[in-house]
C-alpha cells in the first residue's frame, strides 16, 4: 500500500496493517490537539508535571530567534579569520558536538574558513593526535557544554589551554578560545576568568540534543563557511509546514505507532553526502525515547543486507538527496519484501536545516505516543556517578577497581560469568542470551581511527548476519552522551559487548589532565579517565540487569577484532 505526502517530499510504504495503525494515531493526535498543544508549550502532552519539560521547549522557535543573531555570529567568525586562524577544534560531547560534526562532514570547509574537527573522546591517543597535528598559534578552540560542567569537555579544555600557554604565552592564550554554554554556567564563569575571545550564551530552555539550530550548531557551522541564513530559511520553512500540516507529526506517528506494534528499530539509510546526519538522529531518538522501559532504537550506519538478516522489528527511513540513487535499488527490494519504508527527499545539502526540525518534532510526538518524557535523561547520570566514584578512589589509592578475568585466550581477556574455554564458546553462549526483537550494542573504549572503525563495522555486520539482531556501534565515552541513556532505560533487550584495549605508553606529562587550567599539577591522566568511564558504564548496565560482556583486546585492537570475527565464524547459528 503506497501513501504519499506532498508536503516537504515524504513518502511511505507501510503495508495495510501499519498504515491503519498510523492513521488511527493521526486521528488521535488531531482529536487531542497534540500538535497545537506542543506549539503552545503544553507540558501535559507528555506528563502531568512540568519538570524537565516546560524548560526544554525553546527548540520550537530557535530558528526564528537565530535569524536575528546571524550578524553577531558572523562578526566573530570574520574577526577570527582576519586574525589568521586556519583551524578549529570543538571540545564537546553529545548534543554539543554532533551537529557541528554533521556540518563539517556534510558541507566541508569553504575557502578561507576554518578547518573544523570535533574531539569528543577521552582516549589519550585521540587527544594527543590532535595536539600533535595542530599549529596552536593558528587554532581556535570551541569549548561547548550546556551545563558548563561536562567532565570530558572541561578536561579537554584544561589540557589544550596549557598547550596554548606553552605556545603563545599566558597573556594571549585565552584569545584562542570561545565558549558556547548556558547563562550562569560554570563555563561562562571560566571563560571570564581565562579571558576567552567570546562567549555565546545559548537559550537555556533548549536541551542539548535539540540544540542543532542554536549557537551550539550554528557557530561551528559558520566557522566552516556554511551559509547559515539559507540553513535557517530551510528550518523555518519546515517549521511553517509542521504548523500548517502534518509532515513532522506524521513521521513521529509512524515511529511511535510502529514501535508500539513491535517495529521499534528505526534503521536509517542516507545518501552518502548526507550520511553524517544519522549520528545526530541517533542521539535524538535514543536519548529521547529510551526510558521508563520503552524505547525506539535508532540503527545508524548498519549496511543494508538481504531480507533473511532482518526480523520483524524494523522500520526503514531513507534520506535521499536529489540526484543520488546509491540506495534506490536496495530500498525497492525492501519495499517489495513488504518491509515498512519511509522515504524523505532532500533537494540539496541545505535541506538538512529543515530535517533537524522535522526530526525534533517527530521525536517529541513519538514520545507522546510512547507515554514518556522525551526531554529528560534519567539514566545518564548513573554511569557518570560510578565513574566519578572510581576516580575519587583512584586519587586516594592510586588505582582503579580490578576485574577478575574469566578467560584469557589468543591475547584477549574476557570478563563475564560464562564458563567456556574458547572465544567461540564464550561468544556463542553470550549470543544465546539474545531474544527476537533485541539488539547488540558494541561499545568500543578504544582510540577512534579509520582502521579501527572499519574493523568494528566488519564485526558489527558479522554479528548482525549471525544473530539476525539489529546492531549498533559507538566509541566510548562518546556514546554515553548519545545511546547510553537508552542502554539503561529501555526494556532491557540489548546485548552489550564492551571492548577495551591497552593504551600506548605515553609520558605522564603528555597525557595528563591538569587539575586546573594553567597549572602543571595533575592527579589523573586521560587513560585513567577513560578506564574509569568504561568500568562505570559496565557497572551501571549490570546494576539494571543488562547483559554485558567485556573483551580486552590488549595492544593490537584491529588484530583482536579480527580474532573475535574468526571466533564468531565458528559459532553455530541458531536454527
Amino acid at each position: 500500500m503506497e501513501e504519499k505526502i506532498d508536503m516537504m517530499d515524504i513518502s511511505t510504504r507501510l503495508g495495510c496493517q501499519y498504515a491503519a495503525s498510523v492513521d488511527k494515531v493521526m486521528a488521535d493526535l488531531e482529536a487531542e490537539g497534540i500538535v497545537a498543544r506542543i506549539w503552545d508549550h503544553d507540558y501535559t502532552v507528555w506528563k502531568s508535571e512540568p519538570t524537565d519539560i516546560s524548560d526544554r521547549l525553546g527548540w520550537l522557535h530557535i530558528a526564528q530567534v537565530m535569524k536575528q543573531n546571524t550578524c553577531y555570529t558572523k562578526a566573530v567568525t570574520d574577526a577570527v579569520r582576519a586574525d589568521g586562524y586556519t583551524h578549529a577544534l570543538l571540545l564537546g560531547m553529545g548534543g554539543s558536538s554532533l551537529a557541528p560534526e554533521v556540518f563539517r562532514k556534510t558541507f566541508g570547509v569553504k575557502d578561507g574558513y576554518l578547518d573544523l574537527a570535533v574531539l569528543d573522546s577521552t582516549d589519550p591517543g585521540a587527544v594527543l593526535a590532535h595536539a600533535k597535528r595542530l599549529e596552536m598559534e593558528r587554532t581556535l578552540f570551541i569549548v561547548a557544554t550546556k551545563s558548563g560542567s561536562t567532565v570530558e569537555t572541561l578536561s579537554l579544555f584544561k589540557f589544550f589551554y596549557n598547550r596554548m600557554v606553552d605556545a603563545v604565552g599566558i597573556e594571549r592564550a585565552g584569545k584562542h578560545f570561545i565558549a558556547i554554554t548556558d547563562p550562569g554556567s560554570g563555563l561562562a564563569d571560566l571563560a571570564k576568568r581565562y579571558g576567552f575571545r567570546e562567549t555565546f550564551l545559548n537559550d537555556s530552555t533548549i536541551g542539548g540534543r535539540y540544540s542543532a539550530l542554536s549557537y551550539f550548531g550554528l557557530v561551528p557551522a559558520m566557522m566552516v563557511g556554511v551559509d547559515v541564513g539559507s540553513l535557517l530559511d530551510r528550518a523555518t520553512d519546515m517549521m511553517d509546514s509542521c504548523k500548517s500540516g502534518n509532515t513532522g507529526a506524521r513521521l513521529g506517528a509512524i515511529m511511535g505507532a510502529l514501535a508500539v506494534s513491535g517495529r521499534d528499530k528505526v534503521t536509517l539509510i542516507a545518501s552518502p553526502p548526507i550520511s553524517a546526519f544519522g549520528a545526530w538522529v541517533e542521539q535524538l531518538i535514543a536519548e529521547s525515547t529510551g526510558k521508563e522501559g520503552a524505547g525506539i532504537l535508532p540503527v545508524d550506519g548498519e549496511e543494508l543486507g538481504q531480507s533473511k538478516v532482518y526480523g520483524q522489528d524494523r522500520l526503514f527511513v531513507y534520506l535521499r538527496l536529489d540526484g543520488d540513487d546509491t540506495y534506490d535499488n536496495a530500498i525497492q527490494v525492501l519495499r517489495d519484501e513488504d518491509q515498512p519504508v519511509v522515504q524523505i527527499g532532500l533537494r540539496d545539502l541545505y535541506d538538512v536545516g529543515g530535517e533537524f526540525f522535522r526530526w525534533e518534532l517527530a521525536t517529541a510526538v513519538a514520545g507522546y505516543i510512547l507515554g514518556i518524557n522525551p526531554f529528560d535523561q534519567p539514566n545518564v547520570e548513573s554511569a557518570k556517578k560510578l565513574a566519578g566514584d572510581m576516580l575519587s578512589d583512584y586519587k586516594e589509592k592510586g588505582m582503579l577497581p580490578e576485574l577478575t578475568p574469566r578467560l584469557v585466550k589468543d591475547g584477549i581477556t574476557v570478563y563475564d560469568d560464562i564458563s567456556e574455554d574458547s572465544l567461540e564458546g564464550v561468544l556463542g553462549s553470550f549470543l544465546k542470551r539474545g531474544k527476537p526483537g533485541g539488539y547488540i550494542a558494541i561499545q568500543a573504549y578504544v582510540q577512534p581511527t579509520q582502521e579501527t572503525s572499519v574493523a568494528l563495522q566488519q564485526l558489527r555486520m558479522s554479528l548482525r548476519d549471525h544473530s539476525k539482531l539489529a546492531t549498533t556501534v559507538g566509541y566510548g565515552p562518546r556514546f554515553l552522551h548519545s545511546t547510553g541513556q537508552m542502554h539503561k532505560g529501555d526494556g532491557g533487550n540489548g546485548l552489550f559487548i564492551q571492548l577495551t584495549a591497552d593504551d600506548q605508553e605515553y609520558d605522564w606529562e603528555y597525557a595528563c589532565i591538569p587539575d586546573e587550567a594553567g597549572s602543571p599539577a595533575s592527579c589523573i591522566s586521560f587513560g585513567v579517565l577513560k578506564a574509569a568511564q568504561a568500568l562505570g558504564d559496565r557497572q551501571a548496565l549490570l546494576n539494571v540487569g543488562r547483559k554485558v560482556i567485556r573483551f580486552h583486546l590488549g595492544r593490537d585492537v584491529t588484530g583482536g577484532l579480527s580474532k573475535l570475527m574468526e571466533s564468531l565464524s565458528l559459532v553455530p547459528k541458531n536454527g
